[in-house]
C-alpha cells in the first residue's frame, strides 16, 4: 500500500465509499487502515487531483532569492548605535574611575602630610603596570563591574522593549498601490476595499475583483502615452483579464502576493468591528479625530497622505492598554453600552467610564 497507482488514487479521492462498495481489493484494504470514512470529492477534475498529489510529494517550491528581500541580518540584531553607546559608557566609566582614584590618592597624601608621615615618592611606572594595579584594587573592580552590569542591563532592557515592535515598517508591495491617491485625492472610503473592518475580526485585504470595479475602465493611459499603467496591468495579469478583448481567462490567473504590514502576535486577539463600530465614538474623542476622518486613522495614521503604506503605531500591549484606560465610553447613541451602563451599579452618574472599567484589561480579552 506504500505506492498506489494514479488511476486508483483518482477513483479513491473522488468517491472512496463507492470504490469500497464495488469490492476493489486496494480500496477494501485501504478501508481497514482507518474506520473513518474519507470525504468524497466528486467535483474535482483529474488534473486538480493530480496537482494535489504532486504538491503532497514535492511540497512548496523554493523561491530563488531576488536580492530585493531584506536579509535577516539587516532586520535583526543590535544596531551599531547601541554597540557604540555601550562602548562609550564603559570608556567614560573607566575615565571617571581613574580620575576618582587619583583624587582619592591626592587626598590621602595630604592627610598623611598633615599627620607628619613621611611620604616616599613612587617611581614612575608604565601604563600596563598601572592598569594591573588598578584592577587589583577591589573597590575599583567592584565599581567597574557594577557600571558594566548597569550599562548592559539598561541597553538590554531598552532592546527588549523594542523586540517585535515594527513602527515604521514599510515593505515594497508587488503592486504599487497609493493610499494617498485612492483615500486622499479620490476620497474612497476605507471600507470600500477593507469591507470586513465593520463586520468582522479582520479588515480583509481586497480581492482583485474589487480593484476591477474601477480599473476595468480607469487605466491611467493619459500618463503613459496611451499605454495602460504598468501597475494596473499587474492587476489584469493577476485576474487573467485581457483589456483588448475584455475577456477573462481563469487559466492565466496569478494571485497577488501582498506583504502584510500590520502583524500582531498569534496570542493577541484584536477585533476590527469592535473598534470600528462599537468603540468608534470613544476612539474618535480620545484621538481627536475630525468628523471627515475615518476612525481607522486612530491606529493606522493618516493613510490618505501615505504614498506607500507603513506601520504608523507601535501596536504594543502598553499602547493598547493606555487607550483602554483613557478613552471615555458614552452610552448615548450606542446600543452596545446602553444596557451595560444601566446595569452597572458601581458606575455613578457623571463618573468617567473607560474600557478598563468594563473589563478591558482582563488578560482573556486579548490573550485567549
Amino acid at each position: 500500500m506504500n505506492e498506489l497507482d494514479e488511476a486508483f488514487l483518482l477513483k479513491w479521492i473522488k468517491n472512496s465509499p463507492a470504490l469500497i462498495a464495488s469490492g476493489d481489493p486496494q480500496a477494501v484494504e485501504a478501508s481497514k487502515f482507518s474506520p473513518s470514512e474519507m470525504t468524497a470529492f466528486p467535483n474535482l477534475s483529474d488534473d486538480q487531483i493530480k496537482s494535489v498529489i504532486a504538491y503532497a510529494k514535492v511540497g512548496e517550491p523554493k523561491k530563488a532569492p531576488t536580492g530585493d528581500e531584506p536579509t535577516e541580518a539587516a532586520s535583526e540584531g543590535v544596531s551599531d548605535f547601541s554597540i557604540a553607546g555601550i562602548v562609550a559608557i564603559i570608556l567614560i566609566s573607566i575615565a571617571v574611575l581613574v580620575i576618582l582614584g587619583r583624587a582619592i590618592k591626592m587626598l590621602e597624601r595630604l592627610i598623611l602630610q598633615k599627620q607628619g608621615v613621611v611620604i616616599v615618592e613612587e617611581e614612575n611606572v608604565s601604563l600596563a603596570v598601572g592598569v594591573r594595579r588598578l584592577f587589583k584594587n577591589k573597590k575599583f573592580v567592584f565599581f567597574f563591574i557594577l557600571c558594566l552590569i548597569v550599562s548592559l542591563g539598561s541597553f538590554g532592557w531598552m532592546g527588549m522593549w523594542n523586540t517585535g515592535v515594527h513602527t515604521g515598517y514599510q515593505p515594497v508591495q508587488p503592486i504599487k498601490f497609493s493610499h494617498e491617491l485612492h483615500a486622499g485625492t479620490n476620497k474612497i472610503d476605507c471600507q470600500y476595499c477593507h469591507a470586513g473592518a465593520f463586520k468582522s475580526k479582520n479588515s480583509t485585504i481586497p480581492s482583485v475583483n474589487v480593484c476591477m470595479n474601477c480599473h476595468k475602465s480607469v487605466q491611467a493611459t493619459e500618463k503613459y502615452n496611451g499605454e495602460i499603467s504598468p501597475e494596473i496591468q499587474k492587476i489584469y495579469t493577476a485576474i487573467g483579464y485581457d483589456p483588448a478583448t475584455l475577456t477573462y481567462d481563469k487559466t492565466k490567473e496569478k494571485p497577488v502576493e501582498w506583504i502584510r504590514v500590520h502583524n500582531l502576535p498569534d496570542f493577541a486577539y484584536f477585533n476590527h468591528s469592535q473598534h470600528v463600530v462599537v468603540g468608534e465614538q470613544a476612539i474618535r474623542k480620545e484621538k481627536g479625530l475630525k468628523p471627515e476622518e475615518p476612525v481607522c486613522f486612530a491606529c493606522h495614521g493618516p493613510v490618505n497622505t501615505m504614498e506607500e503604506i507603513y506601520q504608523y503605531s507601535p501596536l504594543t500591549m502598553k499602547w493598547c492598554i493606555n487607550c483602554h484606560k483613557d478613552a471615555e465610553i458614552s452610552g448615548k447613541d450606542n446600543a452596545y453600552y446602553t444596557k451595560v451602563i444601566e446595569n452597572h451599579e458601581k458606575i455613578k452618574k457623571g463618573e468617567k467610564i473607560t474600557p478598563a472599567a468594563l473589563g478591558g484589561l482582563e488578560c482573556g480579552k486579548c490573550h485567549y
